[in-house]
């Protein structure tokens, strides 16, 4: 999908033996270009492909927006700004510490009995350090406009992007695509399913002709009544 400026990349990648996909995103405009997440660590080359795919240069690549903490989003950040002219690491404040690595964030769902241990483990992976905050109503000044949207839930300080000229909704792990369906966030995976399902309130204010899930792909389907029904408690 090439459209305003904006491209969902689709990286293949092998999984315990499982072949998955992900799709960050490229937001771009002739002076510079924004990658919406990086990764599981290892999966740098594949999305830097990815983007030169596009026929964008790696030199207009300045800014990396993380949506939230998880490591299939952040493992290829640091491979990624040592391969580019990147300036600026983004993500909101809540999540900085534990991308950066100065803190564990443990979820609701991966805690044992005793509330304390992860219920998976995570391996050790090169570190970025978060360079700018971006929060609730920020605009960022590339290609048109993109709205930072805070929905809390997923993870804390969770974030969604809306790409304006495009009409796109870039949604982290606040949806996904689920058999050509629109999904809601996925429980196993979610620190506060209430809470992040009532974040998707907050996205009735956007005219949204696209969405593009992290896991899925890309949903057309008039998302503006499948999100109002999932905020709803739909299935």
């Amino acid at each position: 999908m090439v459209t305003n400026g904006i491209q969902h990349l689709t990286v293949l990648f092998d999984l315990n033996g499982v072949q998955r996909i992900i799709n960050p995103t490229l937001i771009w405009d002739d002076d510079s270009a924004m990658l919406v997440d990086g990764g599981f660590p290892g999966q740098a080359p594949g999305i830097l492909a990815a983007i030169e795919n596009t026929g964008i240069p790696l030199t207009r690549l300045h800014t990396i927006v993380v949506t939230h903490l998880d490591w299939d989003h952040i493992g290829g950040l640091a491979e990624i700004v040592a391969a580019a002219p990147v300036v600026d690491v983004a993500a909101h404040e809540l999540e900085k510490p534990f991308i950066q690595g100065d803190e564990i964030f443990v979820k609701s769902t991966q805690r044992t009995a005793s509330g304390t241990a992860p219920a998976f483990t995570v391996p050790d992976f090169a570190r970025t350090r978060v360079t700018k905050q971006v929060g609730d109503g920020d605009v960022l000044e590339v290609s048109g406009g993109v709205d930072i949207i805070h929905t809390p839930g997923h993870t804390l300080g969770h974030i969604c992007l809306y790409h304006r000229q495009s009409r796109t909704l870039i949604s982290g792990d606040a949806l996904n695509v689920v058999e050509g369906k629109l999904a809601g966030p996925n429980p196993l995976h979610t620190h506060d399913l209430n809470q992040a399902t009532d974040s998707l309130n907050k996205l009735a204010k956007y005219d949204i002709r696209t969405v593009i899930c992290y896991h899925g792909g890309v949903f057309t389907g008039d998302p503006n009544h499948r999100i109002a029904e999932l905020a709803r408690g739909g299935q």
